[in-house]
């Protein structure tokens, strides 16, 4: 039987220390790298979403969540293709794209939230018709949720003879070509309960939505405001001083459904694409509440 001398022990030693101290320095994280590879930045550290982060990251959206996108005349550009790609949330929310004759058809009443987005509230309503308003209003009468962005706003809004009279709000002037540019937006204490905490004020991109004011109509009840505008955008001889402080996000009841009207454009915004997903998850039917 062969014997290995202590002499031979000393290289193998020195091996498995050596082993070792690589071992414990990969699992010392990026503070200590190892050897021929530089640290991370502040900056790198800074950036990097933690595991612990990346396991608490609950999608405010319910499993199951069914969304209809209108789709035709009156509607598109980037809005569209950006809320799908927000709102598509594996197994939880599925968005779908909607027609006028699929409104006129009663297609709502298979989902739990429809949306209008930006581009031109009078040609949506033209093109789904007075069938089409009337699908809408009692989806969202019996339980269902709406949301309108710009365009989409303009339309739920009560002061037009073509508007969905779904909340509260009317224009406070018939001249809405305000102009496009970024605004400074602020979330009310209501607002950052439903769409996340974000103090103080935000740039938030704008393109002609409304400006409001409650309609006071006996038949709604007001609508409350989720943020406030706090800078102007006034080009086309508009009325100068009526979008400060004037509701940039406001949400409403309607019978059993709920409403938000959504002026300028989170979902065309850098950093706030966690905005629509928020209202999406709150206008949708929630337990304790009528559905449809």
């Amino acid at each position: 039987m062969n014997v290995v001398n202590s002499g031979n022990l000393r290289p193998l030693k020195a091996g498995w220390r050596a082993l070792l101290a690589l071992m414990w320095l990969a699992a010392a994280g990026p503070a200590m790298p190892l050897p021929g590879h530089s640290a991370p930045s502040e900056d790198q550290i800074a950036a990097a979403p933690s595991a612990a982060a990346a396991k608490t990251a609950i999608s405010p959206l319910k499993p199951g969540l069914r969304v209809a996108l209108y789709h035709g005349p009156g509607t598109g550009g980037k809005g569209p293709p950006n809320l799908k790609q927000q709102l598509n949330d594996g197994t939880r929310s599925s968005v779908r794209e909607v027609s006028p004759e699929e409104i006129r058809g009663g297609v709502l009443t298979n989902y739990d939230v429809v949306i209008f987005a930006g581009g031109s509230g009078s040609k949506q309503a033209e093109s789904i018709g007075e069938a089409g308003r009337e699908a809408v209003r009692q989806f969202v009468a019996h339980g269902g949720g709406y949301v309108g962005i710009c365009a989409g706003a303009f339309l739920a809004t009560s002061g037009f003879t073509w508007s969905l009279h779904i909340i509260d709000a009317k224009t406070v002037s018939p001249k809405w070509k305000r102009g496009r540019g970024d605004v400074k937006v602020e979330l009310t204490d209501k607002g950052r309960g439903i769409l996340g905490e974000r103090a103080g004020q935000f740039d938030v991109h704008y393109a002609n939505g409304p400006i409001v004011q409650p309609a006071k109509e006996p038949s709604l009840t007001p609508y409350v405001p989720l943020a406030f505008f706090r800078s102007e955008m006034a080009s086309n001889d508009v009325p100068v001083g009526v979008m400060v402080n004037a509701p940039a996000i406001f949400a409403g009841d309607y019978k059993q459904g709920r409403v938000v009207c959504v002026s300028p454009h989170p979902e065309q915004t850098p950093g706030l694409e966690g905005i629509m997903p928020k209202v999406v998850a709150w206008v949708a039917p929630q337990p304790g509440r009528a559905n449809k």
